[in-house]
């Protein structure tokens, strides 16, 4: 099935060059989206420069106000009426091994979604305290359980969907970021009455960059679970 990923970026000239590169000797029948936030680092132009030698690299520049989910949600609506059948998300700091999608797209015979899960059986997480391990499991128990949706790694970023389920789902009605942006995205999936499953995947700590996530997204995250529950849409 052909295959898009989608990749936003932010200030990730030190990390989307190596992680271009790795995919398409990996397979170089994927297609790759990056999807850039009008980074100052140049994150963009490297990914042109890239593009005179991978044709399956496509990249969207945004202008305007910044934000991961809305990122993700301008990509979404650029390639919906492509010809791609599968639609994989991804961050750009190789937290998450491109390497797993092949196995991941495998399991689409039995459902529409599939989830790179941190928690479930061979499923771990690399380079985390136990600090922010447990502040992890606590966000995915808490909007799971406020929102019933049955899978244990709501929060994770690595995720895979047959484009069809864009087609289904209000994507105008998602206007949250960060990780409630990702736990919206799969509440929508699973309302519209898509079957996700979960494939157990090995986390590790970005190698390069900070992280983007604020103390703004972390507030979002825990206010959105009770919006969507009793939200009329």
């Amino acid at each position: 099935m052909k295959t898009l990923i989608i990749i936003p970026t932010y200030n990730e000239i030190e990390n989307i060059p190596g992680l271009i590169k790795e995919i398409f000797g990996f397979d170089n029948q994927l297609s790759v989206m990056v999807v850039d936030d009008d980074s100052p680092d140049g994150t963009a132009g490297i990914v042109q420069e890239l593009r005179r030698t991978y044709f399956n690299l496509l990249l969207l520049q945004r202008r305007g106000t910044r934000g991961f989910g809305q990122s993700y949600l301008e990509g979404f609506k650029k390639i919906i009426n492509e010809n791609y059948e599968i639609i994989v998300i991804m961050d750009a700091d190789f937290s998450h091994d491109y390497k797993e999608i092949p196995e991941m797209v495998r399991k689409f015979s039995d459902c529409d979604t599939v989830v790179g899960s941190r928690y479930v059986q061979g499923g771990k997480i690399k380079n985390w305290n136990w600090r922010r391990r447990l502040l992890s499991r606590f966000a995915n128990f808490y909007a799971s359980s406020i929102l019933s949706i049955p899978i244990y790694d709501s929060t994770t970023g690595f995720m895979c969907f047959k484009k069809d389920v864009l087609k289904k789902i209000n994507l105008d009605s998602i206007k949250s970021e960060g990780y409630a942006f990702l736990v919206e995205l799969k509440y929508k999936i699973f309302k519209a009455g898509y079957k996700i499953t979960e494939h157990p995947i090995v986390f590790t700590e970005r190698r390069e960059g900070q992280s983007k996530m604020s103390f703004k997204n972390i507030w979002e995250a825990i206010f959105l679970p009770w919006k969507l529950r009793f939200s009329r849409n």
